[in-house]
């Protein structure tokens, strides 16, 4: 086997073929060297069967959001690691100091509105007692432009790195709308981890021309965009099938 990128390959142990791993593999790569802001996770093949679950258009409902919720937990995990950190000395129980890490800065997160707020039971899961703010945006029927219609942000959220939630990343549109409101309200570009499931090479180029210093953070890349702008192989409206609303 001749391995595009062995950090991102997993054991040939489990039965699957080498080749399904390898193409997502070959993808991520290719678009990581491209947009440097970029970060996915390792394509495991427990990762690729939860995937696989919540793509089929047969998968139920209560069976999509139990296999979603289990992918954005591990996915704010992997945000997370995005944080800067600082050295901490701590005593064990048995009286030896221990040299390790600690969080160097406050959190908050801030969802999308509707289909980000998928997203904020994964991350107080992880994030015990975590700020989470909230803006809607949509797309203006007339104009097919983002168009914001509230926004509600921790007071102090200049102070804060910020992990943005939104599980689709297709155009980019109401992505880096959201990340103007964020800027407007003071924060910093390179404090803010944008977190999603899926994305697209469409949607994270657009992010990166944009916002170059926005990290991304995702579960999948897929192959493009169709006409209609959604993302292909994809899964479908997310907030719909999370929501129960398709």
């Amino acid at each position: 086997l001749k391995l595009v990128d062995s950090s991102r390959l997993c054991s040939m142990s489990t039965g699957l073929p080498a080749s399904v791993v390898e193409e997502h593999a070959t993808r991520i790569a290719d678009l990581e060297k491209e947009c440097s802001t970029l970060r996915t996770m390792k394509q495991t093949p427990q990762l690729l069967a939860l995937m696989t679950i919540i793509r089929d258009k047969a998968t139920s409902r209560d069976d999509f959001v139990f296999f979603a919720d289990r992918i954005i937990r591990l996915l704010v995990e992997e945000g997370l690691s995005e944080l800067p950190f600082v050295e901490k000395v701590v005593t064990t129980p048995c009286e030896v100091d221990f040299t390790g890490a600690g969080f160097s800065q406050k959190i908050c997160g801030v969802s999308i509105v509707r289909a980000g707020e998928s997203m904020e039971a994964g991350l107080r899961a992880v994030c015990r007692g975590v700020s989470i703010g909230k803006i809607l945006i949509q797309r203006d029927e007339e104009t097919a432009m983002p168009k914001l219609y509230y926004t509600k942000l921790p007071e102090d959220i200049c102070q804060r790195k910020v992990l943005l939630l939104d599980p689709m990343l297709a155009t980019g549109g109401s992505a880096i709308a959201a990340i103007q409101v964020l800027r407007d309200n003071g924060v910093d570009e390179s404090n803010i981890i944008f977190i999603n499931l899926l994305c697209c090479p469409e949607g994270v180029r657009a992010m990166m021309k944009a916002c170059p210093k926005v990290r991304i953070v995702s579960a999948a890349v897929d192959e493009r965009l169709n006409e209609r702008k959604f993302i292909l192989p994809g899964l479908g409206d997310f907030g719909d099938r999370y929501f129960g609303t398709c």
